[in-house]
């Protein structure tokens, strides 16, 4: 693991020119890709402790601090003079951005393997007892035996002898390269013991430079330009590596990666989301998946290291980084300037500046004042009740900006794809789509034409279907469904619930002469396709909290299925008892052995559930219970291959940029063919409220 050597690695100052060094710099015409800006609600993210971080790290000499999820920026903020594309020196988070990622596009090349023995590209080291022992993995890992260029604690400055002369830059023979080849010493066997060594890296960057003889990009400074930041869109002047100079040896031309980097926030952020991405730059491979897994991940050997990168699983599989998930990895250097990387909640976070606390050690630092706030602000999966989602990685919201809203003043709206192609909903307490119903009704009813954002919503007006009331004494929709023509509605309120029925698509209405009166207070009718097209199976699914009341929440979701031609017979429903030993479900006509087809303790409420063919995964939208949802508040969605399971989280929040409504679903009308592109909709605002939502999914 890093020591407290790297901290002073980077004490030597950039001259002014080598920033704007001209052989380092990206030409402007590359086609540029701009990072969006979105609220940190709207990517699964607590705005208030992310507040709370940088209130604490801007006086802790922090120069940036950029937080990007789900491809979205949701915070940034500067010290006076610095922004997101000013450069900042990079001190050892260079043997990231400049030593593994040239060892990775040269690995892509198949100039250079990470088991290479290193005296393959260095002659003076075959015949060398241990030095021949050496790959390329060690010295990417830090466990090559070589011995730091560090003594004591010292500055580098003064240092006498060799480790003197390797921080400054000398002309052969006294260069950092030659010195590194042929005077530090092999303190152990390679690959028994971790120890941090800047020399180390110099000869990975030597043998990486020997890999690529006769190659158009024959340095590391023109490989990364060509290979790299050009195709990434980094402007000129956002970054410069290798101090600013070279080193003419051996027929090479040889720059330093294991310092000397100065690099923007935006420059360090599009790396992290190329690593991210798997080497993938908007549909271009600039690094294959396979190569970009080998080298951030844990290489094997003790060392909490990939291939120029710190990995968040060590040697024996335990977390370096406790409170970071598993797949976390990361570029640090002195100065505690740190590029975090954690793919499985879809986060890059930026920190430059210098040392944060001289009373915690250089990693313990980094986890008080950066991981652990970060991560403690990522509301998706803290307090969800169900791990992430193997297939949805990520829920991108559209910007709040974005968001379409009618039918102002009318709340609930659920919906069904009927025959006909239109959506059909209900509405509570309101007076439905413009131009109003002129007298306000507990449950209204519409019919829907179109695709967002040019929807349009027109009243139904139906003297057997509307209610009138307020609040808990009126009756209200909570469940819509067409099926071979017949459009079906779950009303609430009504002790506990009653289903009615319409065959002229919602003008007249048929009452079910019973009703549930032991649990189902807000039952939700299990959405397939145009008029129950692509079905599972014969059945129909009904959901609901385990309470007798929409308005107090439960410890479970409960479920039911009825034959689809039996919907309005009582007898012919059975109730969710379970799994059997193989993990089929269990069902019973006995609705008090009904047992929990989802728990989440005491935050089970309303809900809305339906099936992406595009991903062939279920969907349920299940608001959180507490507060005014119209206006503020949290939701999940949660993810299934089957109606009753297994569920995993693949989005929530306990507080969303906007208010998510009491209901809230996706439509499957309004679903793309390959289940990517959904529109949310949902009641906040008291309205008939649509929202984009585009899916990035698992590799």
């Amino acid at each position: 693991m890093r020591n407290e050597k790297v901290r002073r690695e980077g004490l030597l100052v950039l001259p002014l020119a080598a920033i704007f060094f001209m052989a380092c710099a990206v030409g402007t015409g590359a086609q540029r890709w701009e990072w969006t800006t979105s609220a940190p609600e709207s990517q699964g993210m607590d705005s208030a402790k992310l507040d709370a971080a940088w209130a604490d790290l801007k006086g802790r000499s922090t120069k940036a601090f950029l937080v990007i999820r789900n491809d979205r920026i949701v915070y940034e903020r500067y010290a006076a003079g610095f922004g997101r594309t000013k450069p900042h020196y990079t001190a050892s988070l260079a043997k990231a951005l400049v030593g593994g990622v040239s060892l990775m596009v040269a690995m892509d090349d198949g100039r250079i393997r990470p088991d290479d023995p290193a005296g393959k590209y260095i002659p003076e080291w075959v015949h060398d007892a241990r030095k021949s022992r050496i790959t390329i993995r060690h010295l990417a890992t830090h466990t090559s035996g070589i011995e730091d260029a560090e003594e004591g604690g010292a500055p580098h400055e003064r240092l006498t002898g060799w480790k003197g002369d390797f921080w400054k830059r000398l002309d052969p023979p006294r260069d950092p390269f030659t010195l590194a080849r042929d005077v530090a010493p092999v303190l152990e066997p390679p690959g028994t013991k971790a120890r941090y060594s800047n020399p180390g890296m110099a000869m990975l960057s030597y043998c990486v430079t020997a890999g690529l003889r006769g190659a158009k990009d024959a340095d590391l400074r023109s490989l990364l330009k060509a290979r790299i930041m050009s195709p990434l869109g980094v402007p000129e002047g956002e970054w410069t590596c290798g101090y600013g100079a070279a080193t003419l040896l051996d027929g090479m031309t040889l720059v330093a990666n294991w310092g000397g980097g100065s690099f923007s926030p935006n420059a360090t952020a599009r790396i992290g989301r190329l690593m991210l991405r798997k080497g993938d730059w908007q549909g271009k491979r600039l690094i294959t998946g396979r190569t970009v897994t080998s080298a951030t991940t844990h290489a094997g050997i003790p060392n909490g290291s990939g291939l120029g990168w710190w990995t968040n699983r060590g040697a024996g599989g335990d977390r370096q980084w406790k409170a970071v998930p598993d797949d976390a990895f990361a570029g640090i250097g002195a100065g505690q300037q740190i590029l975090l990387v954690v793919p499985s909640l879809d986060l890059i976070v930026v920190r430059y500046g210098e040392l944060m606390d001289k009373s915690l050690s250089f990693d313990a630092g980094l986890e008080a004042y950066v991981m652990n706030p970060v991560i403690g602000a990522v509301a998706s999966g803290r307090g969800a009740p169900y791990p992430p989602s193997p297939v949805i990685k990520a829920v991108l919201w559209a910007p709040a900006s974005e968001i379409v809203r009618k039918g102002e003043g009318s709340d609930n709206w659920p919906l069904t794809w009927a025959g006909d192609g239109n959506l059909y909903a209900a509405y509570g307490d309101g007076y439905g789509f413009d131009p109003k119903i002129p007298e306000k009704r507990s449950l209204g009813l519409a019919r829907i034409s179109g695709f967002p954002p040019s929807f349009n919503g027109v009243n139904v007006r139906s003297p057997t279907g509307e209610q009138r009331g307020d609040g808990k004494t009126g009756r209200k929709a909570s469940g819509m469904l067409m099926v071979d023509g017949v459009l079906y509605m779950w009303v609430r309120n009504a002790g506990n619930s009653q289903l009615a029925w319409s065959g002229d698509h919602g003008k007249t209405w048929t009452w079910s002469r019973w009703k549930f009166t032991t649990s189902f207070g807000y039952p939700t009718f299990l959405n397939f396709g145009r008029n129950y097209q692509g079905a599972r199976d014969g059945y129909v699914y009904v959901y609901s909290h385990d309470n007798d009341s929409a308005y107090a929440p439960a410890d479970r979701m409960v479920l039911a299925r009825v034959p689809k031609g039996r919907i309005g017979d009582r007898d012919a429903y059975e109730f969710f008892d379970g799994l059997d030993a193989g993990g089929e479900p269990l069902w019973t006509r006995d609705i008090a052995r009904r047992q929990a087809v989802f728990s989440h303790p005491g935050k089970c409420y309303r809900s809305s559930i339906s099936y992406n063919p595009g991903l062939k995964r279920y969907l349920w939208s299940q608001t959180l219970p507490g507060g005014d949802a119209r206006f503020r508040g949290g939701f999940g969605v949660y993810d299934a291959p089957e109606p009753w399971g297994p569920w995993t989280t693949s989005f929530f929040t306990a507080q969303w940029d906007v208010g998510p409504g009491e209901t809230s679903g996706f439509p499957t009308k309004w679903m793309g063919e390959d289940g990517r592109t959904l529109y949310l909709v949902f009641s906040g605002e008291d309205s008939f409220s649509v929202r984009k939502a585009t899916l990035t999914l698992a590799e």
